[in-house]
């Protein structure tokens, strides 16, 4: 109760007018204390002449204090600028009351009125002195009241360089924080031992389960910037063994302008540990690229190609149409937009296979590049659903590429996938099959197709971390289809920039492929995901084995067979050189497929075989129509490639 008092009434208190009546009181004394000092603590001096001088001097310093607004900061959270302000109006009393004396002594209006310049030197010293540690004092003993009256809790800090004293400053300046800081854990042997805020920084070998206990540790913050994901990742991995929660400062420019806020200390998530490095969003080449063009984003409310939208969103388009037969998805994301103040959009809901209504939109809105999101992606649902995935997948994509090239677009841009390389699933077959389309239209050298290929994105719908997290919400288990199965991850905007500098880069017919980085290993990601959310593997949730899934791999492949890559002048961009195919066989087949899908022929998928010669089903019902000879060494038995860059 006498918390909630102290903090619902704090304003009475800081009354900007009686912080202002304190500091002239505060005035009034240092300048009789600076009589005390210059006459070396003795009353050897007219105190006649100082008690008319204290007025003087008290009205000066109240002009200064109005003139400057030094009284007007919230004494709770002074601040180096509050400190600031205080100097500005020392200053400027001094100056005045320094002006007033030689002016006196010149014009003599009144007389016998002087005060020795020693004195003021003295009194402005001490005043800025006093004034100062007045608001240090009344800060210190408002959050000590506070405190008192609400349990805390023991924190670490693990970082002691800047973003570790920022930390430190967010927890102890915050009235709502229960956190107590018992020291910063540091891998520097040159701060180890040393006191910052008076508190102390530990070496990271002194960190284990002793300690932990010995100092009642409940919360460890990471507070380090500019290392790698992989440097975090086994920081973290090392702390959530111990029975504490781990948290995480947010990079610099997620600050709340530019100051960080206790809100923003969060705890650790899986998406922290398989982050890769930010990128930089506004690039000076896609810049030039889509300056006053006419854009289409197909499947624009999908996880990718919302984001693509998001970033072209910000750059000097012409037009921007965004397509999605998705429509509450599209509802979302044009209410964000809007939110945000953009407004130079078009949604669209349709259908990118009704080629009749795609072909009024071209002629309606004139795309200068169009970036082909749309897509089904789910591998278990395509597999009992090939119709459907062909029909999207082949023969949606095939319409927009012939729509393309008869409108005239300048680039088409294809979001592929790594299940298209070396495909054991119907809907990686599919998107190969698009691939080649895309391939064999380039030969008509009237608009620049553009192939991309990258691997799963964190956080995008239906895949494994938000799957996991359902699952720990509802007690468990997490279900993983195999002990050894491992996926290569990217973010969502990192994956949708390396599409739009593709896009930029590309002058038709490349398939570029994006450095993944290293795989991960699902057990291990589900493992960690449960320490991170404070329980326990086995002991409060399991992880059970399913086994693989129809189409499933164990491993994702890097580069088909026959294919190898060539740099750019994007790190995390390469080339991939494609093997040469029959394009007017290939094309006839395709177009084959398309018309026997759409008079439900069952011989489909055996077709798709044919059009892709290493398209090998695995754990699926269309396993019968491979030759014997194509049966490959169950996949369990495989060792997992090393290479960094995949396709997917």
């Amino acid at each position: 109760m006498i918390k909630n008092y102290l903090v619902n009434n704090a304003h009475r208190y800081a009354s900007k007018w009686l912080v202002l009546a304190i500091d002239i009181g505060l005035v009034f004394v240092s300048f009789i204390l600076s009589y005390l000092i210059r006459f070396n603590l003795t009353l050897n001096f007219a105190t006649e002449n100082l008690l008319l001088q204290l007025p003087v001097i008290c009205g000066v310093a109240l002009i200064a204090f109005l003139l400057t607004g030094s009284y007007k900061g919230v004494v709770r959270h002074t601040g180096v600028r509050d400190v600031y302000n205080i100097f500005n109006a020392i200053c400027l009393s001094s100056i005045l009351a320094i002006t007033m004396v030689i002016f006196n002594r010149k014009m003599g209006v009144l007389e016998g009125f002087t005060i020795p310049l020693s004195i003021i030197i003295i009194h402005s010293l001490i005043s800025f002195i006093a004034l100062t540690a007045s608001r240090y004092v009344f800060k210190a003993m408002f959050f000590n009241l506070i405190k008192q009256f609400k349990p805390t809790k023991n924190v670490l800090i693990y970082g002691a360089g800047e973003a570790g004293i920022v930390t430190y400053n967010a927890l102890t300046g915050h009235s709502g924080s229960t956190s107590k800081v018992i020291g910063y854990i540091d891998d520097d042997p040159m701060k180890v031992g040393k006191i910052i805020n008076g508190v102390r920084v530990y070496g990271r070998e002194e960190l284990n389960a002793f300690f932990i206990d010995k100092k009642n540790i409940a919360e460890i913050i990471v507070s380090i910037h500019g290392e790698d994901s992989r440097f975090l990742k086994e920081l973290v991995e090392e702390l959530v063994e111990f029975p504490i929660q781990v948290k995480i400062v947010p990079p610099v420019e997620n600050w709340i302008n530019g100051e960080l806020k206790v809100s923003q200390i969060k705890q650790v998530q899986i998406e922290d540990l398989l982050n890769r490095v930010p990128i930089d969003i506004r690039s000076p080449k896609i810049m030039n690229e889509l300056n006053g063009k006419s854009i289409l984003v197909t499947g624009g409310a999908g996880s990718i190609g919302s984001e693509i939208v998001r970033q072209i969103i910000h750059y000097k388009y012409k037009s921007l149409v965004i397509l999605d037969q998705a429509e509450s998805a599209l509802y979302d994301l044009q209410m964000e937009l809007k939110q945000n103040n953009f407004h130079n959009f078009i949604p669209v809901v349709a259908d990118i296979r009704d080629k009749n209504r795609m072909n009024v939109y071209f002629q309606e809105h004139k795309p200068d590049i169009v970036f082909h999101a749309a897509a089904y992606k789910h591998v278990p649902l395509m597999e009992y659903n090939a119709y459907e995935a062909i029909k999207i997948n082949v023969a949606g994509t095939k319409s927009l590429v012939d729509l393309s090239l008869s409108h005239g677009v300048e680039k088409f841009v294809f979001v592929s996938t790594d299940k298209a390389v070396n495909p054991t699933n119907v809907m990686g077959a599919t998107k190969r099959i698009a691939e080649m389309y895309i391939s064999c239209m380039h030969q008509e050298q009237k608009t620049k197709f553009i192939t991309t290929r990258f691997g799963n994105v964190l956080g995008s719908n239906g895949s494994v971390i938000p799957l996991f997290r359902k699952q720990i919400e509802k007690g468990g288990p997490l279900t993983v289809t195999h002990k050894d199965i491992t996926r290569y991850f990217m973010t969502i905007p990192e994956a949708s920039q390396l599409v739009l500098e593709a896009a930029s880069m590309g002058e038709g017919g490349e398939i570029f492929i994006f450095d993944m980085g290293e795989s991960v290993k699902i057990f291990d990601l589900a493992k960690n995901m449960i320490k991170l959310s404070g329980l326990r593997y086995p002991e409060d949730i399991d992880i059970k084995i399913t086994g693989l899934r129809p189409g499933e791999k164990l491993y994702e492949e890097l580069l088909a067979s026959g294919e190898n890559t060539l740099p750019t002048y994007h790190k995390k961009i390469m080339i991939s050189k494609v093997r040469e195919l029959d394009y007017t066989d290939v094309r006839s087949m395709i177009d084959e497929l398309c018309i026997s899908n759409m008079f439900f022929s069952g011989d489909t998928v055996r077709l798709m075989k044919k059009i892709v010669p290493e398209y090998v089903s695995k754990n699926s019902e269309f396993c019968k129509l491979d030759e014997p000879g194509e049966k490959e060494k169950p996949e369990n038995e495989k060792e997992p490639s090393s290479p960094r860059h995949l396709s997917i």
